[in-house]
């Protein structure tokens, strides 16, 4: 059902689906306001970091438990235009199982109540992506059988609880290259022969690396690039030919880690024919420049210091920055922002900054939303969702 509701739609626009990472409370609820006032499907996201239940910890994204999460965003889409779906779920995808240096049978069993969480809670969309092992470099092989395992646990369970779900698959990490078309071909072979051995149906998406990857606030990838990358067939030429092999398979292309492209490479998405991406960091940046914009605006830069502290401090900027990185420590703050936005202390701070902007008429949420909203639309409009 859900498959050929989204294929209805592509047939009719010829147009890229955009999956939105549940960067805040304001990220989420813009994303689910544009996808009523448009009518258009949008897909929201969610990473183990972001949102995952109870028995984990729930997430970074406003304390958010799965139920919680996935409460929220059916009771404010009135006309039900959005896809709640699990990104990057899998074995060692929640920092607690690294943490806890979980061998492969505990990783796995600790993914499935991840997993189950998610269907009890009503998500559509599931993404098994077993690529991250902390003791071994798998085989092609052995993340294959990773994926058959969670892929028929999933599928069982939500049988079992009458729930209708999608399958996006993904084998291995974001390079910022693309794939071979032989592994492509590879792969997809071997999960279409599982689904019709056990019976189950087929996936709905495949992640396939589409030369892009996010550093600091670029993107470098090779998709975007007007210069050739070595050993590397151009994406304007692989790409026709990957999406030959997912047509064949009868699947969509999904291309990850899509921040910052420029609106020419936006633009070539649908011509392309890539029929969805997903985008997350880069709508948090935008939320956290906002906010420290508004603040140094109104002679707040006395919380502006106070938040870009708390950030940088996180060091949850780490993961993002590029090799030898030259950013100063404001840079590197802006890039971890809303890691931080459920903090207690950035809490205080917001509502300090909320109640001072109060007594100028200026609603601080609403300057926030507006921000996240035209990064958003730069995306839906040149990926035809709208004309």
């Amino acid at each position: 059902m859900i498959k050929q509701k989204l294929e209805k739609f592509y047939k009719e626009r010829r147009c890229t689906f955009l999956g939105i990472g549940p960067m805040s409370l304001n990220c989420t609820n813009v994303t689910i306001d544009l996808a009523n006032k448009f009518n258009i499907p949008l897909f929201l996201i969610a990473s183990r970091r972001q949102i995952d239940s109870y028995e984990f910890g729930g997430g970074y994204v406003n304390n958010w438990t799965t139920k919680e999460f996935a409460n929220h965003i059916v009771s404010r889409d009135k006309k039900g235009k959005v896809l709640i779906c699990r990104d990057h779920g899998g074995p060692w995808q929640n920092p607690k199982e690294v943490e806890a240096n979980y061998g492969l049978r505990q990783a796995m069993e600790s993914a499935k109540k991840s997993y189950l969480s998610d269907i009890q809670a009503g998500f559509q969309i599931i993404h098994i992506d077993p690529s991250i092992d902390i003791h071994n470099n798998p085989s092609q092989s052995e993340v294959l059988d990773r994926i058959f395992e969670l892929y028929e646990y999933c599928w069982n369970e939500a049988n079992k609880l009458n729930k209708n779900i999608a399958f996006e698959i993904g084998t291995e990490e974001q390079s910022g290259s693309t794939n071979t078309q032989d592994e492509l071909e590879f792969t997809l072979n071997e999960i279409k022969k599982f689904c019709k051995e056990s019976k189950i149906q087929e996936p709905t998406f495949v992640v396939v690396q589409c030369g892009t990857r996010v550093l600091e606030t670029n993107n470098v990838g090779s998709f975007d690039t007007p210069l050739r990358v070595m050993n590397e067939i151009p994406a304007e030429i692989q790409l026709p030919k990957m999406l030959q092999i997912c047509n064949k398979y009868n699947v969509m292309m999904k291309a990850h880690n899509t921040d910052y492209l420029s609106t020419d490479a936006l633009n070539w998405h649908p011509r392309l024919g890539i029929h969805a991406v997903n985008v997350a960091p880069e709508f948090g940046v935008a939320e956290t420049k906002s906010f420290l914009e508004v603040l140094n605006e109104n002679n707040l830069s006395d919380l502006s210091e106070k938040f870009l502290k708390v950030s940088f401090e996180s060091k949850k900027w780490e993961k993002w920055l590029k090799p030898n990185s030259n950013l100063n420590d404001k840079e590197k703050a802006i890039l971890s922002g809303h890691y931080v936005f459920s903090k207690p202390e950035f809490i205080d701070l917001k509502n300090e900054a909320s109640y001072e902007l109060k007594s100028k008429n200026i609603n601080l949420d609403e300057i926030l939303c507006e921000a996240i909203s035209r990064s958003i639309l730069r995306y839906i409009s040149n990926f035809r969702l709208i004309s």
